[in-house]
């Protein structure tokens, strides 16, 4: 009843995934034993970024979330850094909180795709919550317009990891542009704010290829099963 030929290419999927986070892991620990020339804190390089772009009401706050617990909040327009990143120097510091301003960047630009990920947020949540259900109740009571429905309630959570990645991929770029722009980073460290953002993204790219080959696996089963 579960077992489907994707399910071996989920399985890579799967490995890549655990490889892009053990990558983000690496490289976020080899980067911050490397203190960045201009000597400041991850705290500090936001707040200037958020000030330069006219964002002085956005906020930068400590996470208490534990490490790599780094976001912004569109809600509270506020930066939350871990705390390794809030009060460290290093390359990976600045290079995850600036990439966290990024986002912050995007919600005051209005980035379309960031607007289209919120927008799709609430059917995602829905999607991710309720699919599974639908799927093991159409599989065990033999209802094919129950698995349908799970499908695409399904389709809206791989649709917001999809959107996701063009948004996340943005705010590097922003990242790693702000940073070289403040002079907060030479030429020669550039390299390693770059090798933290793209295992970042790594992570990202996995995750939704995992997704996608899901979705259709389940698309495959419903198919066959009409």
């Amino acid at each position: 009843m579960f077992f489907h030929p994707m399910d071996f290419l989920i399985i890579i999927a799967l490995g890549l995934a655990m490889w892009a986070q053990s990558k983000v892991q690496g490289n976020f620990r080899q980067w911050a034993s490397v203190q960045a020339a201009s000597r400041m804190t991850g705290a500090q390089a936001a707040r200037y970024i958020l000030d330069q772009e006219g964002l002085s009401h956005v906020k930068v706050e400590f996470s208490k979330n534990g490490t790599l617990s780094d976001h912004y909040d569109p809600s509270a327009k506020t930066v939350r850094l871990s705390d390794q990143v809030y009060q460290g120097t290093s390359i990976s510091s600045l290079a995850v909180a600036a990439h966290e301003v990024g986002h912050a960047i995007q919600d005051s630009t209005n980035y379309s795709m960031l607007v289209l990920r919120h927008r799709l947020f609430p059917l995602a949540n829905i999607g991710s919550q309720f699919a599974p259900f639908l799927f093991l109740g159409g599989f065990l009571l033999g209802l094919t317009n129950l698995i349908g429905i799970g499908i695409a309630l399904f389709a809206g959570a791989v649709l917001f990891q999809v959107v996701t990645l063009p948004v996340e991929f943005d705010a590097s770029r922003r990242a790693k542009n702000k940073l070289l722009e403040f002079g907060m980073i030479n030429n020669n460290e550039e390299k390693g704010i770059g090798k933290v953002l793209n295992a970042a993204a790594l992570t990202y790219v996995a995750s939704t290829l995992m997704a996608v080959l899901q979705l259709i696996k389940f698309i495959m089963i419903f198919r066959n099963r009409r």
